[in-house]
């Protein structure tokens, strides 16, 4: 069962949705903001529950901390609070929430949420080791609207067998490109296939890639 971290100093709170989503998730629940960080390191959640106003911590502190930790940066935070307003809303889609539901919550749309962003895996297995690596790269393929493109890009994490950058270009998530790498000079690496898309920071879209064949030399190995 795919697992759930609650983070909300609200004891009620907790307790409904442990009530609403135990058949779907696994909840792991704390009242401790400074718990937050220690319990995605050890349960590796699917999501986060994300409250925003709790004792002697800011749960926007706690909301870039996820987000900028190489750890726990892949796992999709969603801020629930009681705190209306789209000057917050969007305060928190900058610090890299990737939704955002008030208090009442509306369980349908929060199941709903949450069980389209876990049919989303992550492009990298958990059990390989991911590298925050700057790679300098060329990549081409065809885009959304089917036309030629060809991006200089770098890398913000890279695996044995993909890698995570941010491209202008809107790819669709299964498309293909050809893989160079520019370090020095241009050296072919292989094909890899787009196996996540986040295009709500356009200009620049975020993009996993996983290599379906590697013929040429690869930063790790």
């Amino acid at each position: 069962m795919d697992k759930l971290l609650v983070v909300d100093d609200d004891e009620a709170i907790r307790r409904l949705i442990r009530l609403e989503l135990s058949d779907i998730f696994e909840v792991i629940d704390t009242g401790v903001p400074q718990e937050g960080l220690a319990l995605a390191l050890e349960h590796k959640p699917h999501a986060i529950l994300l409250d925003l106003r709790m004792p002697n911590y800011s749960g926007y502190e706690l909301l870039q901390t996820f987000t900028a930790f190489s750890h726990t940066q892949k796992i999709p935070v969603i801020i629930v609070s009681g705190e209306a307003g789209g000057q917050t809303k969007d305060h928190c889609k900058q610090l890299g929430a990737c939704a955002y539901f008030e208090k009442p919550i509306d369980f349908d749309a929060l199941r709903a949420c949450l069980t389209q962003l876990t049919k989303v895996r992550r492009f990298i297995p958990r059990s390989e080791v991911r590298v925050r690596l700057r790679v300098p790269l060329k990549l081409r393929g065809t885009d959304k609207l089917g036309s030629k493109t060809e991006q200089d890009t770098v890398t913000e994490d890279v695996s044995l067998s993909g890698f995570l950058c941010a491209c202008t270009a809107e790819m669709p998530v299964d498309s293909i490109v050809e893989v160079y790498l520019t370090t020095s000079g241009t050296t072919y690496v292989g094909k890899a296939r787009v196996v996540h898309s986040d295009t709500k920071a356009a200009p620049l879209r975020h993009f996993g890639f996983r290599f379906i064949e590697k013929t040429g030399p690869w930063v790790l190995s």
